[in-house]
């Protein structure tokens, strides 16, 4: 069977209701590894759900609020209630980037949206920039009626002077990948204020996006998460 263009609609529409997009999805090929859709069957197709900017935040914050305080993994946990609230809607399967096995988002991503990873990891985009995230997916066991995506331009490419590298005190992002133990003793020492209050200054550097940057706020959620604050 076919998900038709309009059924794939209608799931953008009810994920829109929360703040969230569908980030483009593709049809798995004979002899992939897909993974379940359901009870044991393979998925056929995939639609990857995230955001632009920081259009869930409200969403998000509103859940929060009704929710016991200190709960774990706050923003995870509202993803996948939305999330899995769409899929049984629509008859698909939720997954989440921090299920166990851990599946290939990334490259799902790149594959959904032809996006290249930028030097800081993060994929860029030609619109939103690095200012966009992957919070799940949906798995079905029916194909898509959805189109290839075209080409786009890698933006890291036409960016000589690539501030995004040049702005860490402490050059966490190099030739060498991340360096994760001195990003976060900086972040968490006496220096560390703005990145803890304002996000990642190698990722604020970046000119692309500006107009989805996420405000101070949602930055500073996000590294006290990474920084365990």
């Amino acid at each position: 069977m076919i998900l038709s263009r309009e059924a794939v609609e209608e799931i953008a529409a009810a994920l829109a209701a929360h703040g969230l997009i569908l980030r483009g999805g593709f049809n798995f090929g004979d002899g992939e590894m897909a993974p379940a859709a359901g009870a044991a069957a393979p998925a056929r197709s995939v639609l990857l759900v995230g955001q632009a900017g920081a259009a869930p935040w409200p969403h998000f914050q509103r859940w929060r609020e009704r929710q016991a305080k200190g709960i774990a993994n706050p923003l995870d946990s509202w993803s996948r209630e939305v999330i899995g609230s769409v899929a049984r809607e629509f008859g698909g399967r939720a997954v989440s980037p921090s299920d166990r096995p851990y599946l290939p988002f990334q490259q799902w991503a790149i594959r959904a949206e032809g996006l290249k990873p930028s030097p800081l990891g993060i994929l860029m985009h030609p619109t939103y920039g690095l200012w966009h995230a992957y919070r799940g997916a949906l798995l079905f066991e029916d194909e898509l009626a959805i189109a290839e995506p075209h080409a786009v331009i890698h933006l890291c490419d036409t960016c000589i002077e690539k501030p995004c590298l040049k702005s860490c005190p402490v050059d966490a992002y190099s030739g060498q990948g991340f360096a994760h133990e001195a990003c976060l003793d900086h972040v968490c020492g006496p220096h560390g204020a703005p990145c803890r209050t304002g996000g990642c200054l190698d990722r604020n550097a970046c000119p692309y996006g500006k107009s989805y940057r996420y405000p101070a706020e949602v930055q500073a959620f996000h590294m006290a998460a990474f920084a365990g604050l």
